[in-house]
């Protein structure tokens, strides 16, 4: 690797993610002893809540009896059949809020199915192994731009090719996955478990433009000319701003900035400093924090401007930042970022809380010494942009307005899913939206309905399996 003359100068050696035992993949896989053990507990539901539970609607009975029956590749097909973002699911999805928090395990106070673990034995295998699940589908002569190579962008592909539509993925970063590969926690899911991934669809035979930015190098007249449909899986745009003064001074950071920066290993970027504080208690909040800790930041604060209960993250998410040592204030809100020529710290005020309104304690500001800020408090909607670009019909928070069963936009060649249309969920529900929009894409382009060895995946749009609909999420 050739360094920069300041680097290969330094008397300090550049920091590995080797330095940092606590980035280091947070749930161990599963041994085969122990997935053959814990695929026996399963009770094979009829009408398996667990399968409504999940937003693709992955047969989960059915690849546990794989598992259990020494076929993990079987598994593997099964699952990724419904969800062919399967691998990286399996590590990051909130599986205590869906398929693990739905099994019937529950109503007699035992332990859940360990359904994530499974689902992660069964993708490790067919990826260890190199394997290609699915092939491209007879050439239909139709093609579709798909703008972002984020989960909902790739779900889409994997999709269109196996249905023979031509696919020009346009990502403006310089890696494929979105925020599996630069906004995932670590500990949750590293970059190469991101990129194996993408590979996995790539390879069914998707072209992909890198360094692309639709409206800056690529007007989007010319993808809705030159192509037979367009899909946009673009995420959300930038944080919110705290709105006070001093957020733009030196050592104030964007989150999911920050978290990029941790995800590619540039930790010389990263000095641990003393105290961070840390605005907002969603999950990705938590991302932050808890990496900061284990890259050795002595003191880290979430701050958050209503109660506990109040917070967006998920109470596992919460549970992870109490043991690794996290400090919190609730019921503040900052005022002020401190420092002349870089952050010194923040003033907060305390905020009264009754009847889920919020208002201001007069004469209850006090002063937090940090070094660092991490502003955490959301994304916006990318509405102008896209309505500038295209024209598309928004709705009053910016979203993308789609038809319900289709995805499709005010725009008559133009789909869309993921955040750009939910406003920031998971990247489960972002590989729902793409399988959604690429059954309706391929029925608007060429006229026809898939054919019977498309049946199965088609089925868990819906979640139409074992002949009943599953539960909606």
């Amino acid at each position: 690797m050739i360094q920069s003359r300041d680097v290969a100068k330094s008397k300090t050696p550049s920091k590995t993610i080797a330095d940092f035992p606590g980035l280091r993949e947070m749930t161990p896989p599963m041994r085969p002893e122990e997935a053959r053990v814990e695929s026996q507990r399963c009770l094979t539901c009829f009408d398996a809540p667990c399968i409504g539970a999940c937003p693709t609607h992955i047969d989960v009975p059915r690849f546990i009896r794989q598992i259990g029956t020494t076929d993990p590749l079987g598994a593997a097909v099964t699952i990724l059949e419904a969800n062919p973002l399967g691998h990286s699911c399996a590590r990051v999805c909130p599986v205590e809020a869906l398929c693990e928090g739905s099994c019937v395990y529950h109503g007699w106070h035992e332990k859940p199915i360990q359904i994530a673990r499974l689902q992660r034995y069964a993708t490790d295998h067919i990826h260890a192994g190199g394997w290609q699940a699915f092939t491209p589908g007879k050439e239909t002569g139709k093609k579709a731009a798909l703008v972002g190579a984020g989960p909902a962008g790739l779900s889409a592909a994997s999709y269109l090719r196996r249905l023979g539509v031509a696919v020009t993925l346009f990502e403006a970063k310089p890696k494929p996955g979105g925020l599996n590969t630069y906004g995932i926690a670590e500990y949750k899911l590293n970059g190469p478990t991101s990129l194996d991934e993408t590979a996995m669809v790539l390879d069914l035979g998707a072209d992909i433009r890198f360094g692309v930015r639709v409206g800056k190098d690529l007007p989007f007249e010319r993808l809705t000319k030159e192509f037979d449909a367009v899909f946009l899986g673009v995420g959300l745009g930038a944080g919110h701003a705290l709105g006070v003064p001093g957020e733009h001074l030196p050592g104030v950071y964007e989150a999911l900035a920050l978290i990029e920066r941790i995800k590619c290993h540039d930790f010389a970027s990263l000095p641990p400093g003393e105290t961070t504080v840390c605005i907002g208690a969603g999950n990705t909040a938590v991302d932050v924090v808890t990496q900061l800790k284990r890259l050795g930041t002595p003191k880290v604060v979430m701050a958050y401007r209503r109660a506990p209960e109040d917070m967006s993250a998920y109470p596992y998410e919460y549970e992870l930042a109490k043991g690794d040592a996290v400090e919190f204030l609730w019921h503040v809100a900052p005022v002020a970022v401190l420092g002349k020529k870089r952050v010194e710290g923040v003033r907060f005020q305390k905020m009264a809380q009754k009847g889920g309104k919020l208002s201001p304690v007069k004469g209850s500001e006090f002063d937090v010494p940090c070094d660092r800020v991490v502003k955490a408090i959301g994304q916006a909607a990318r509405g102008d942009t896209l309505r500038k670009l295209s024209g598309l019909a928004l709705d009053e928070k910016g979203r993308v307005k789609v038809d319900a069963a289709t995805l499709k936009t005010s725009h008559a060649k133009v789909w869309a899913g993921g955040d750009a249309i939910n406003g920031g969920k998971e990247v489960v529900n972002a590989a729902a939206d793409g399988k959604r929009a690429a059954l309706a894409i391929y029925r608007a382009v060429t006229g026809k309905e898939p054919g019977a060895e498309h049946a199965y995946w088609i089925s868990t749009i819906e979640g139409r399996l074992h002949g009943k609909k599953a539960l909606a999420y």
